[in-house]
Parts: C-alpha cells; structure tokens; sequence
C-alpha cells in the first residue's frame, strides 16, 4: 500500500518577499495562478493508487494547510502531523512511518512510503508515474530508493548522487556530494554517472525505521517517544512536545542515506526543480519574446532576461537586464539573477533589525477567514477583517488596545461583555480595553468589517483567549 508523505515544513527564505515565515513558498501560488505548491503536488501524485495520505507541517502553518488540503477532493483522506519546531527531514519522516504503521491493517499490506517535498516543481508527470513504479518494486524488495534527475547545466545549488552498478530497476548509490563550486559541478556534468539530489524517497515505513534506529538511534527513540505522546485535535496528530523538541535534526542523507547499505537511485528526467530561488523559478516559467517571465500588472521598454513580478499594482522597467522585481504588499525586491541565493542576506537583516517583513504579508489567514492591515502607526492600526460564514473569533480580550468595529458589509454577532447583539452592514460598535468579547458571522455570505485598534501597544499577542472553536485557547 503506497503512502504519499508530503513534507511541507520549509522556509523558502531565498523567495523572500513573497515567502514569509507565517506563509512559505510552499503555500503560494508560485507554479499556477490558480493553485499553491501544496495543492499542485498532491495533483502530480493523482494518477497514483493510494487512499491515505499524511501531510507534515509546522504547528503554526496548521489551519493554511488543512484550507487549501479542504479545496483538493483528492486529499480528503490526509492525515496532519504537526511538528511543534522543525527538525529537518529525518524526524519528519520517522513521525510519517510511525504513523503509517499505526493506521494500516495487515489485511492492507505494509506500507510504503513515497516521500516528496510540497515545494518541488515536476512537468513530466507521466515520466514521473514511471520512476515510482519502478521505485515501488525495490522498495518492496527492502531498498531505500531515491530519485536522483538528470543535469542538463553544472548546477552549485543542488546536492548530487554519483550512482554505479545498475541493480533490477535502478542503480546502486555509490556516494552523495554536498553543494559543489563551479569547477566541481562542471567535472561532475563531464564524467556522467552524477545526478541532482531531488530529496525525494520511496521504502517501506518498517525498512525507514530499522535503518534510522541502526544509524541515528537518537533520533529514532525521540520520535518514538514522541509519537507515543500523540493526540488528535481537531484534523490534527498533535506529537509530544517536549519529546519531539529535544529531538536532533538531521536530514534524511546524513541521518540514513550516506551509512545505509540498502540504498538504490533512480534516474529521472521529469522537469524537475526544487523552486529554491527567483531565478529557478525562472529558468522553469515560460518567457515572452525579451526572453522575460511577466507575472502581474508589468509594462517594461528595453526589458530583457528578467523576472518581473507585480501582486498589488503597476510595475514598470525600462533598460534592464537579468534582473528580479518582485512587488508584494509592503516590499519590493530588485536584484540580479545572478544574486538570487543571496536574497537570504536580506531576511537576515530584517530578522537583525527587529522588523516584521520577513514574518507576515499585511494580509494574515486565519481558520476563521483573514484580515489585511491597512494601515499602522504608534498606538493606532486600521485593519479589513473578513470572517467565513458561520466562523467566530475566539472570545477574548486584550491588556493594551481597544477596538472599534464597523460593519462594511453582512452580519456581525457580537458579545461585549454581558451583552450580546446583532450589527449589520454601516452599523458599529466600541470593545474598550479589558473587556472580553466575541465576534461571528451567522450569516450566508462573508462578514466584512473595519476594526480600528487604539493603544500603546498593538501587537497579536495581547490576546488573551478564554474561548476558541478552533482549540487556540
């Protein structure tokens, strides 16, 4: 029985502005206007038989993620592992194959394991269907079986597989190299037999086990430990904190990979691209006649070679070249495609700096809807708060701030201390500081408002939860 285990803990720094720490790359509609990297890798993996899934993702990303799982109809039987922090993909996979153990019957087989990353890009899906089933017949077999794709340039970005021997479907694992320099990658590219590491995986969830236990016995007993802790909440598999926490971090190459002798790669050449930077992300879109990728309201004169990408209003260019203008809510980044790995150097700086830009869009998700900031200031903030039918806030208060709401559009219930009232569209109300209230939409259609917050202090966590459908209290 084959398991998808999609691992969407990723950062996505180097895709910064529009990747964020609240909402990283992998939930972005990066590859198609119409759907995030999440939901277009459960599309690739559609052809394939399976009835379960299991998604792996940060605790805090948990309500983005079981959103945009709720809009795939072929993802309603995923499971959610929540990861309290991340530990890189060895742990993340042990709490996969536990978990699959845990919820598949003898009478369904034992399971196995195709692990894939929720920010890759595949184009040959067809191709694609072919490497797992080949990968289905090693694994069967005991091998751990990963996909090594083709190069077709002398790439610094990605490790490499230097396969050997070719053994029944594939080839046997002769060494993993780090991150090259150009001189390295080229002879790699000349000699043949190197192929880029994709960080995808195929084996039986008992195979995973035995060789991490044998190899990084650390790790092993930690996410056995913590997985024993487990608790449903909600959708959710909640995971022992303090025992996943105290967890070492590893990847899945050093932990198992590189020490394993049951180790087999399959070459693939499917289009593939771990989307890492603007400019992979580039090389992989489809280009204009200037040999540029234009996503958004652009007008460019003497435009070449570029990335120019534009989320909220008109971008122009005039005389560029090779470079990446990426426009989002609050940020704009120009830079040239030879410098896109560096763009890491910038969230640094804004982590150094104390600034926010790197941590949320204006615009936040919330399991309840979202809300943009429209404006801020010292000891004042306008906010547009859409709220889902039938959704309601947590009943709350706060120590520093006081609110005043108006109805743009829809209905609002709302609870201000022993009151309870009902407000429609060009009504308002005042919450002062201190008092507890509460806010839902009985309502068949979005509840739009304008909250306008007054205080010495603005910040998320002055919310003090006595009450919240969605177990945040």
């Amino acid at each position: 029985m084959i398991i998808p285990v999609i691992m969407a803990g990723g950062a996505g720094t180097r895709l910064w502005p529009l990747s964020r720490k609240q909402k990283p790359k992998q939930f972005l509609n990066l590859l198609s206007p119409d759907y995030s990297m999440l939901q277009t890798t459960y599309q690739r993996i559609s052809g394939l038989k399976w009835n379960k899934s299991i998604l792996v993702c940060n605790e805090e990303h948990r309500f983005l993620a079981a959103e945009q799982i709720r809009k795939l109809e072929m993802a309603s039987g995923t499971d959610i592992i929540l990861e309290p922090e991340g530990k890189n993909t060895a742990p993340t996979v042990a709490l996969a194959a536990h978990h699959a153990q845990s919820n598949v019957g003898s009478a369904d087989g034992e399971p196995i394991l195709l692990v894939l990353s929720a920010d890759h890009e595949i184009n040959d899906i067809c191709g694609f269907e072919k490497a797992v089933s080949k990968a289905i017949t090693l694994a069967k077999k005991g091998k751990l079986v990963t996909f090594g794709t083709i190069p077709s340039r002398p790439e610094t970005g990605y490790g490499y597989i230097k396969s050997g021997a070719a053994e029944d479907e594939g080839f046997e694992v002769v060494a993993f190299e780090e991150k090259p320099d150009l001189k390295r990658a080229t002879e790699f590219l000349n000699t043949g037999g190197y192929l880029w590491n994709t960080g995808m995986f195929m084996f039986k969830a008992s195979t995973y086990l035995s060789e991490l236990q044998k190899y990084a016995g650390d790790i092993h007993k930690a996410c056995e430990q913590a997985y024993q802790k487990k608790a449903h909440d909600l959708d959710f598999v909640r995971v022992g904190a303090s025992e996943f926490i105290n967890c070492p971090s590893n990847s899945i190459d050093y932990a198992i990979m590189e020490h394993t002798k049951l180790s087999s790669v399959i070459p693939i050449d499917v289009g593939w691209s771990d989307v890492g930077s603007w400019k992979t992300l580039w090389d992989s879109s489809d280009k204009d006649s200037d040999n540029n990728v234009i996503l958004g309201d652009v007008l460019t004169t003497d435009t070449q070679n570029s990335y120019i990408r534009a989320e909220n209003r008109l971008v122009t260019t005039i005389g560029v070249n090779d470079l990446i203008v990426i426009e989002s809510q609050d940020s704009v980044l120009v830079a040239p495609k030879s410098a896109s790995e560096r763009i890491k150097d910038i969230v640094t700086q804004l982590q150094t700096n104390n600034r926010h830009e790197h941590i949320s869009h204006p615009l936040v998700h919330r399991p309840w809807g979202h809300y943009y900031s429209i404006f801020k200031q010292d000891r004042y903030q306008v906010k547009h708060i859409t709220v889902k039918p039938g959704a309601k806030l947590s009943t709350q208060m706060h120590h520093h701030r006081s609110e005043h709401w108006i109805i743009v559009s829809g209905a609002a219930q709302v609870t201000k201390g022993e009151q309870s009232f009902l407000l429609a569209e060009n009504e308002s109300t005042y919450i002062p500081i201190g008092t507890i209230h509460a806010l839902e939409n009985p309502g068949l259609i979005p509840l739009e408002l304008i909250e306008v917050q007054a205080g010495p202090y603005l910040g998320e966590d002055d919310i003090i939860r006595f009450d919240d459908r969605y177990g945040r209290s």
